[in-house]
């Protein structure tokens, strides 16, 4: 049974905004601005990803613009401090990056946001080559798929594929991505295999099983 995996390379962004290390802090606002992003990898010689600038790395300059922090608080957030005097996004970038590669898993992507406290991540080939970038809203693209499309697939990955004598007799309703698999079956210790694998399938939000066995 093979079930069609999303990935990443099926909803990451293709054409990226960057910039380099050399770029200036008004130059890295103004490309920011323009074209509505909130972070942007920095890349240097064929497209390699060295760091990533999101707008929490620039809101530092503009939160010690007027206040100059004492002794203390400047031991207590280093990091902020130095980047409130950099001017360049060498200085500026969060680096290494957090990357991921095209062909990784849609919840590889999404436990690696949660981990590391991310909102997107900069998709690289074998070399760290830029190849995209995906959001957190691009993961939840799959829950896009209309009922019709996850009606279908349930069909042919779960129930055609588990019960090939009592398919014709389970029916697969699917509204607002919610499932309902209702029917008998022969082998009633395959329900609960039904339910998991029906829950795996990209884009489903629930379950409702109410498959049966035979009746004795």
């Amino acid at each position: 049974m093979t079930h069609s995996r999303y990935t990443v390379a099926d909803v990451m962004t293709t054409t990226v905004v960057t910039v380099t290390p050399d770029a200036g802090f008004k130059e890295i606002v103004a490309a920011m601005e323009r074209w509505r992003v909130a972070a942007v990898p920095v890349i240097e010689g064929e497209g390699r990803v060295v760091g990533v600038i999101s707008e929490a790395d620039l809101l530092a300059k503009e939160e010690f613009h007027r206040h100059r922090p004492g002794m203390m608080e400047q031991m207590r957030r280093l990091d902020d401090t130095a980047k409130a005097g950099s001017t360049h996004a060498r200085e500026l970038m969060t680096s290494p990056a957090v990357t991921i590669h095209a062909g990784a898993a849609l919840p590889q992507a999404a436990r690696l946001m949660v981990g590391r406290h991310v909102k997107r991540l900069p998709v690289v080939d074998n070399s760290g080559v830029l190849r995209g970038i995906v959001s957190r809203a691009d993961l939840l693209k799959v829950f896009l798929r209309s009922d019709d499309e996850l009606a279908s697939e349930v069909r042919r990955e779960v129930v055609d594929s588990l019960f090939p004598v009592s398919r014709h007799g389970i029916q697969v309703v699917v509204e607002h991505g919610v499932v309902t698999l209702s029917g008998t079956v022969r082998d009633s210790s395959l329900i609960p295999v039904a339910e998991r694998l029906t829950h795996a399938v990209e884009g489903v939000v629930d379950v409702n099983c109410a498959l049966t066995g035979p009746v004795s």
